[in-house]
């Protein structure tokens, strides 16, 4: 990687590679690289260019459309073959029991799992009587393709019936961006031979009942021993066809609908819409002679609510589709482009010399965009709503590896999401009673804000979420300039969470007087309930001091707002001596003979496990050994001490970082989707080049390689976010300081030809352009930024852009007039 001043050999004399291809450099244990002639790189789409049946589950989850709310994973519209056909609605959960062998004081007692709801893609068709299915005919011409300018998953198919018939069919699936509640498809037959016989079935159709065939892996969503659905009410009109439902047990109510508009340019007959308990109908008859086209176009609706009645929501979903139906599909599409271009304007990273790296990274930031663009009120779940792994839980993942990506992009979104976490605040507060703390204590897996993690050792016990909670916040106002979040809901997280910390530790005298924390799990699932573990304490340190500035900032700037924190937490100011004598003492582990901070107190006392030793085949190794195997090794699951380096930067030194890394990478298994890209950022500082371009190529391609094996339950939204920051915080060498002070130390990897950004950073918009020769600044929108390249200060004013060469080393000099 080349930056201003320096060659391709990196501060540790270690070689860049000549941009290989992804293919090359991904992991060995990959599960998946998909076929080139089937999978062909496009820069603004994923493509499939012939029905592939074995990649069949993996493509349901990369094919999703979805906006945050409702999401459709990407199966064929005629409903077979399939794997798991699956549409989802964010925070739409059955509730449940949870069962221990043994009980015990504090434990979560109920879990929560987002569901199967009814599915409204499927357009059945028959031709001459003949059922057509993608693996049951010969298929002449084959794409399918989801674009990411349209938001569009496109489909044309042409295939040859028995007798000899061709019949081409073109289909657009999208769930909308404009209208958060409305999915639409179209869906066009032609013969191109003679005439043909037409009849498409559209269909509702609740999900079947559970499969019980259960399964090993922790990641996969429970089975529930009978349908968690119960249709209190259905209706059918025209062509319309409305479901009310009930969950058994979460007291959740929704409605769903579908209408349609048939066009066509050969006789035509339309049988009213037909309803049963589980499955509503309507059915196009057509006689099409050659080159004729029947279009349907279909409207999906969904809304649910806690408290909302089944009329308001029968209200609802019929105002959603007469609103889609009178504007029609073509407006609707076009509606979906526009907000698309929107996003791309700010959101976009430009990758010049390595078109696969393109088409990945706008993949995964696309998905990221389907993840969050309408969640307001909810939270992301881990696999989006692409797939029901981790039971749609929300976990840290969004306030470390996605709020990065909103907050320099759509800050309003990044706010959106922690507003959520503040609106949990009571069931936190809850929580920390259930166990034993002052404050507030919140979950490591939910959906509604009450804790849902059944194993409390890798639960939790990881404490370090509250911190992780308050730092993306602090970050949030920090780069946003949204002072005014701090009186709502940002500064009571931070006080509540403050409290628990300062409970939470005690001084030893064993280690000097220091802050202790024990019994906590840091981001490493593989040591659990350790003491002190580094990661943690540094957090709880950060955490109790961005408290202290919150409610040291209100008290200055908002003293209503102040007054209001004070009669909502019952905040006492001598608090804050305890919360900065507590931070000041903070114990941090660390060997001076090995001369490295220690992941927990007795890290160095176990036994190493020799990954050398240790097959493709027995990875992860939470599939493969028992939990209590894994816990006497000295062996990682995910980055933990080195996130630190990464997120509390300018707490560590150089030769600090570098020892880190040193000695934790090699134990680092890459079982974590979140991992490989933090650990490629800090390669990427240290110098490790060749390191940190085999991390990054994990990172991006994590989905569309299926490198952890289970992008059939869903797309890792963390490392789509986390990608990301490999380019930002990675490449581009992006560090926040406090206060928002950002600093920029780019290094292009050897053979890309640019790099190009936005960043949104207060009221102004920054473009960074990296190149070979140097690299580019210019403010886009806003009046003046002032920031970091390498050590040199830059001060930005108009659009006058200033760029950093190789030949001048740190010297400025101006790019353009």
């Amino acid at each position: 990687m080349t930056g201003a001043g320096e060659d391709s050999v990196g501060d540790a004399g270690e070689a860049m590679p000549c941009c290989p291809r992804l293919r090359e450099v991904v992991s060995a244990r990959r599960r998946l690289i998909p076929p080139e002639d089937v999978y062909p790189v496009d820069p603004w789409r994923v493509v499939e260019t012939r029905f592939h049946p074995q990649a069949l589950a993996q493509t349901e989850a990369i094919f999703a459309t979805s906006n945050g709310y409702l999401g459709i994973r990407g199966t064929a519209e005629e409903g077979a073959p399939v794997h798991v056909p699956g549409t989802y609605l964010n925070g739409f959960y059955e509730t449940w029991p949870i069962t221990y062998g043994e009980e015990a004081f504090g434990f979560a007692k109920t879990g929560q799992t987002m569901l199967h709801i009814p599915d409204g893609t499927i357009l059945k068709l028959y031709v001459d009587d003949e059922p057509f299915m993608l693996d049951g005919v010969r298929i002449v011409e084959y794409e399918r393709a989801l674009d990411f300018r349209t938001g569009a998953l496109e489909r044309r198919v042409r295939f040859e019936t028995a007798v000899g018939k061709q019949i081409e069919i073109r289909s657009r699936r999208l769930v909308s961006f404009e209208h958060r509640h409305l999915a639409c498809i179209t869906y066009e037959v032609t013969p191109l031979h003679g005439h043909a016989s037409l009849v498409i079935s559209s269909e509702l159709v609740l999900p079947d009942p559970p499969d019980q065939s259960g399964g090993s892996d922790p990641r996969s969503a429970r089975p529930h021993e009978e349908s968690p659905l119960v249709p209190t009410d259905h209706r059918a009109r025209n062509q319309r066809v409305l479901f009310n439902i009930e969950t058994r047990a979460s007291g959740l109510r929704m409605a769903c609908a579908m209408d349609h508009v048939v066009e066509a340019d050969c006789p035509l007959e339309i049988e009213d819409a037909d309803c049963v308990e589980d499955r509503g109908r309507v059915v196009v008859v057509a006689e099409a002679k050659r080159g004729s086209t029947v279009r349907i176009s279909k409207f999906l609706a969904y809304h649910h609510s806690a408290s909302a009645s089944a009329g308001e929501l029968r209200f609802r979903v019929n105002r959603t589709l007469d609103r889609a139906v009178r504007e029609g599909a073509s407006t609707i599409f076009e509606s979906q482009a526009r907000h698309l271009k929107e996003f791309w304007a700010t959101s976009d990273v430009e990758i010049e010399g390595a078109p696969e790296v393109q088409q990945a990274v706008r993949f995964n930031l696309f998905q990221i965009f389907q993840a969050s663009a309408r969640v307001e009120g909810f939270g992301i779940p881990a696999k989006g709503l692409t797939g029901l792994g981790y039971e749609g839980h929300y976990f840290w993942d969004t306030e470390i590896y996605v709020l990065p990506f909103l907050t320099y992009t759509r800050p309003h979104v990044a706010r959106s999401l922690i507003a959520h976490r503040s609106g949990q605040l009571d069931q936190a507060r809850t929580r920390a009673k259930e166990v034993g703390h002052p404050g507030a204590l919140f979950p490591w897996r939910t959906i509604n804000g009450e804790e849902a993690s059944a194993y409390y050792a890798a639960g939790t016990a990881q404490y370090h979420i509250e911190a992780d909670i308050v730092f993306a916040a602090d970050r949030y106002v920090a780069l946003s300039g949204d002072l005014e979040f701090l009186g709502h809901g940002y500064a009571e997280m931070a006080v509540e969470t403050a409290r628990l910390w300062a409970d939470l530790g005690f001084y030893s005298e064993r280690k000097g007087g220091s802050f202790c924390i024990h019994g906590v799990t840091g981001p490493d699932e593989y040591n659990t309930v350790v003491n002190n573990n580094a990661y943690t304490n540094l957090m709880a340190r950060e955490n109790l001091r961005i408290a202290i500035r919150a409610v040291e900032s209100l008290k200055k700037r908002a003293p209503e707002a102040f007054a209001r924190l004070v009669e909502a937490t019952g905040l006492v100011l001598s608090e804050l001596e305890d919360w900065r004598r507590a931070a000041d003492a903070m114990y941090v582990p660390y060997d001076e003979k090995e001369r490295v901070h220690l992941q927990d107190d007795a890290f160095l006392d176990r036994e190493v496990w020799d990954l050398t030793r240790t097959p493709p085949e027995k990875h992860p190794l939470l599939l493969h050994f028992h939990p209590l195997v894994i816990y006497r090794y000295q062996v990682i699951k995910q980055a933990d001490v080195v996130l630190a380096t990464f997120l509390l930067s300018e707490h560590f030194t150089q030769d600090e970082k570098r020892r880190i890394f040193d000695y934790y990478d090699p134990l680092t298994t890459g079982d974590s989707s979140l991992s490989t890209c933090i650990q490629s950022i800090m390669a990427t500082e240290l110098g490790y080049h060749e390191k940190a371009y085999r991390y990054f190529a994990d990172a991006l391609i994590m989905d569309l390689g299926d490198v952890g094996g289970n992008v059939k339950d869903g797309l890792h939204v963390a490392s789509l976010g986390g990608t990301w920051m490999t380019l930002i915080h990675g490449f581009a060498g992006l560090r926040e300081r406090r206060g928002g002070e950002l600093h920029f130390h780019p290094r292009l990897p050897q053979g890309w030809l640019k790099q190009r950004f936005r960043l949104r950073v207060r009221r102004e918009i920054l473009e960074v352009e990296m190149r070979p020769e140097g690299t580019t600044y210019q403010l886009i929108e806003g009046k003046r930024l002032e920031f970091y390249h390498e050590s040199q200060r830059i001060v930005l004013e108009g659009r006058r852009p200033v760029a950093v060469g190789v030949e001048t080393g740190s010297k400025m000099m101006e790019a353009g007039p």
